[in-house]
């Protein structure tokens, strides 16, 4: 697991456990690290999600304009500064996950709430390209453990469409254990759509998920 930050047991700074490089972590379908986003994504981060508009979007949120739009280069200057801007204020961890040291997804801690609850949520997608190798679960596991020891949190929780079987498949993986279903819980590909709730929190992790999945044999160090 990442070094507790030292200081408040609370994780009270500024942005604690912000920014930071995770891993690496061998898997079958690669080498999966997780670092900060940055602009030179742009490029990457665009091409990768308009060609798997048809795998991605079935999972997302609604919203405004066409998917082309949505995930333009530009698009990306506005999200990444956004994003920049709340893990300064350390409201969220936004990372980009790569595989054998190139750009295959995100994965974000977001919605920060600390003082007694210190909680937050887990979001991530993963290039189709990279599915079913084990870089998803690899990726929460390292971000997690982070979340838990660096930045201070106690809970974790993951939203997913009972259709989204691999993305359930990630979670149980990874740890999280099922707590409930939410019903009509948000606007995903034009409806209101139920969801799971999977959630984590710092007592049930061990060692760490990263080494829950080394000990399994699903995943190496490197």
């Amino acid at each position: 697991m990442s070094a507790v930050v030292q200081g408040s047991p609370y994780g009270e700074g500024r942005h604690p456990g912000w920014p930071a490089r995770l891993g690496p972590l061998r898997v079958a379908g690669g080498v999966v690290a997780v670092r900060p986003i940055r602009l030179l994504d742009a490029g990457d981060w665009s091409r990768v999600r308009r060609r798997d508009r048809a795998y991605l979007e079935l999972w997302e949120p609604t919203t405004p304009g066409s998917w082309d739009e949505r995930n333009a280069v530009l698009a990306w200057m506005s999200q990444w500064s956004a994003l920049r801007g709340l893990a300064r204020n350390g409201q969220c961890l936004p990372f980009t996950i790569t595989l054998d040291g190139e750009f295959a997804g995100q994965i974000t801690v977001g919605n920060i709430i600390r003082a007694s609850l210190r909680s937050a949520w887990v979001g991530y997608w993963v290039a189709s390209g990279a599915a079913g190798g084990g870089v998803g679960t690899a990726a929460v596991a390292l971000v997690v453990d982070h979340a838990f020891a660096s930045a201070g949190l106690h809970r974790i929780e993951a939203t997913v469409r009972p259709e989204n079987v691999a993305s359930l498949r990630v979670l149980a993986k990874a740890g999280f254990r099922e707590e409930g279903l939410f019903r009509r819980y948000l606007d995903v590909a034009g409806d209101w759509r139920d969801h799971f709730c999977y959630a984590i929190t710092a007592e049930e992790i061990g060692d760490g998920l990263a080494e829950r999945l080394v000990r399994s044999g699903l995943a190496r160090r490197v």
